[in-house]
């Protein structure tokens, strides 16, 4: 009966793995509104499930999620990279005009010819409205994008991307990445410099021009409240 329950909570543990991209998701699905209601903190409220006090699911700790998920997306990654096969071939991607160009850029981005971001505008499970800019070709590399072009999991910004905002609780945040440096204290906004051309990508709509070999893209879709690729091309030196 011991060797049953731990495999059932083995499952448990395995399906959390690949339900939630982050931890910090995870801790969120488990949050209710009654908790927000009496903590009046989504960050303690956070706490509480993590140690166990709040959440009406299974307990993970953080490190053996963060464990566990490296090894699961290593181990995919490691399979497709045998095959050779892109996340989006053979997917039947006709309905999403976003999907359809995330896969038109995939190898490009892989094979590093070009770097682009994504912007993304949209609604988090909760409801809450969020915002942020995308490292695409980062993003591919570090998990399994067949979730994304098969549908079972949405493509959304997250606190670790190049830069993140929720509406409804003001949180921002901003991140490095292996191909950009974020630059917020700009007096034009937001700005990212590309690492290997050291090319500036200027994501202001206002803007007359994206920057050198950069092009922006407003994607027409009905998924997502707003979409926007900026393509950047890197000029290698011979």
């Amino acid at each position: 009966m011991a060797q049953d329950e731990k495999q059932t909570g083995q499952q448990v543990s395995d399906s959390i793995i690949s339900e939630f991209g982050t931890y910090q998701e995870f801790l969120d699905s488990q949050i209710t509104r009654k908790d927000l209601f009496y903590l009046e903190d989504e960050e303690l409220a956070r706490q509480l499930v993590e140690l166990g006090y709040r959440g009406s699911g299974e307990v993970l700790k953080r490190e053996e999620f963060e464990q566990r998920k490296q090894i699961a997306e290593a181990s995919k990654l490691s399979r497709r990279e045998q095959k050779k096969v892109l996340a989006s071939a053979g997917k039947d991607l006709k309905g999403s005009v976003f999907l359809e160009a995330l896969a038109e850029r995939e190898e490009a981005n892989r094979s590093g010819k070009m770097t682009s971001i994504l912007f993304i505008r949209d609604k988090n499970s909760k409801g809450q409205e969020i915002s942020g800019y995308i490292d695409y070709a980062h993003r591919l590399k570090s998990e399994d994008f067949e979730l994304y072009f098969t549908g079972r999991r949405k493509l959304l910004p997250r606190h670790t991307d190049l830069s993140f905002y929720n509406w409804e609780t003001n949180m921002a945040s901003s991140s490095h990445s292996p191909n950009y440096q974020v630059i917020s204290d700009n007096s034009t906004g937001l700005l990212f410099k590309n690492k290997r051309d050291r090319k500036i990508v200027t994501v202001d709509p206002k803007a007359a021009s994206a920057g050198d070999n950069t092009s922006r893209i407003a994607v027409p879709t009905t998924k997502y409240l707003q979409v926007v690729i900026f393509d950047h091309v890197t000029r290698r030196k011979a």
